[in-house]
């Protein structure tokens, strides 16, 4: 057995913290600092860490557990306000990078590069990678500002999880047009008993956990956060293998669940350490890892740089564009476009299937690794000028609430300990 893992996870820790630290000095957000050191940690500069399965694993249960914290600082009735103007954000969000994205391809896709079949379908296929959005980074930067249970923050939550079931028919459409053995039929089904689960998972824990509370009366608050983290893994699981859907949907789903039991907040609040100490610095710096820079010609250096402007620049007037529909202001609709323009590993598991499939050229493939970085890092930087000169509030109060349930149960377990020497001084007396 190699041990090798265990000295990457520690220069991992060292170099996220350092560079989180720099960045910070530089007044942008710290997960710039954590994408960056996995990116010079790893095989694009340094060559120091290779990218493991074990990274991968930790790094997926680093982007379920930051996808379950943002469930549980969610703000449900908000949340509720904002399901029509996310799901036409959503949806603005999908189309237009969608027709960008194949237009910019109809443009580029020409000569020897057009792989042999029905051309429409290779260029409409670039546009199905551009619809994907990776929430996972916006929501460590809105928490890191303090914007997450905001409207804006609580919009783009909305828009990101419809976002990802249109971008999942969106591909089902274009694959089962290419062939594959894709029923689109079922895989809608699919989607909807996966609300449907979601909905019967609510009623079942929420009742459970508000009996167990008022009628058990439990003084072990420790037992609440444990059985927290095993339906969100539970739901986590579900999502991918039952459902078909994003892992991060399922464990948003178990967050919005957990907020709404009597132990909530305290729940929450026991999470912070767990993604702080370990899952969110491999997370972030796993990115960075599996990036390999391809060498690129002119012809394919001048498409790369058009697919990150269309690719940053038709979320931003897509989602921009839905949030004015709804009545934001002029920058809030900046700010709703910023957080939806980050794209992540579903874009290159999309672009993954369409080589597969033969319906995109690899050549192209090196292109949108670099986009993906691209959208990595600028979209804090954008989000943090886009909120430039708004009071933060929210990770204030989660700070001090968080020391708050500390002392709570500190204070409990003094008062139970005290409890139950009484109990045994009276039996003993009664004796």
């Amino acid at each position: 057995m190699s041990y090798r893992y265990l000295i990457d996870v520690a220069m991992i820790l060292l170099a996220t913290k350092a560079l989180s630290m720099l960045t910070g000095k530089l007044q942008m957000p710290q997960v710039v600092g954590a994408l960056l050191a996995g990116l010079l940690m790893g095989p694009a500069v340094l060559n120091l860490i290779q990218p493991s399965d074990f990274l991968s694993q930790v790094a997926e249960l680093g982007v379920i557990v930051i996808m379950f914290s943002a469930g549980m600082g969610t703000d449900i009735n908000e949340l509720k306000q904002t399901g029509k103007a996310g799901f036409v954000v959503a949806m603005a969000g999908v189309l237009i990078p969608l027709g960008l994205g194949t237009l910019l391809m109809v443009f580029f896709n020409t000569g020897e590069l057009a792989l042999p079949g029905n051309k429409l379908l290779q260029d409409l296929f670039l546009g199905t990678v551009l619809t994907a959005t990776s929430v996972s980074i916006t929501v460590e930067t809105l928490k890191e500002l303090g914007k997450l249970s905001t409207k804006v923050g609580n919009t783009i939550l909305a828009a990101a999880l419809i976002d990802d079931v249109l971008g999942l028919v969106c591909l089902t459409v274009v694959t089962s047009l290419a062939g594959a053995q894709v029923n689109i039929g079922v895989v809608l089904l699919k989607i909807v008993l996966f609300f449907v689960f979601v909905g019967v998972m609510f009623f079942v824990v929420s009742k459970g956990l508000t009996w167990y509370e008022t009628k058990v009366r439990d003084r072990n608050l420790r037992r609440y956060p444990i059985f927290a983290f095993v339906l969100c893994l539970f739901m986590a699981w579900a999502a991918e293998e039952w459902f078909g859907v994003a892992d991060i949907i399922g464990a948003f789903a178990a967050g919005l669940i957990v907020t709404t039991t009597p132990k909530g907040a305290y729940t929450a609040s026991k999470f912070n350490p767990l993604a702080y100490l370990l899952l969110t610095p491999v997370f972030f710096a796993n990115l960075g890892l599996k990036v390999e820079l391809p060498k690129m010609d002119a012809f394919i250096v001048m498409f790369t740089v058009m697919l990150v402007v269309v690719g940053i620049g038709s979320k931003l007037i897509g989602c921009g564009l839905g949030a004015k529909i709804f009545g934001f202001k002029g920058r809030q609709c900046v700010q709703v476009g910023c957080g939806m323009a980050c794209r992540g590993e579903v874009a290159l598991i999309v672009a993954n299937k369409g080589m597969a499939m033969n319906i995109i050229n690899p050549i192209f493939f090196g292109p949108i690794i670099i986009l993906v970085v691209c959208c990595a890092v600028f979209t804090p930087i954008m989000l943090k000028m886009a909120f430039k000169g708004e009071p933060a509030y929210a990770g204030m109060e989660e700070s001090k609430l968080a020391e708050g349930f500390e002392m709570a149960e500190q204070v409990e377990e003094v008062a139970a300990r005290l409890i139950e020497g009484e109990r045994k001084r009276r039996g003993s007396s009664g004796k």
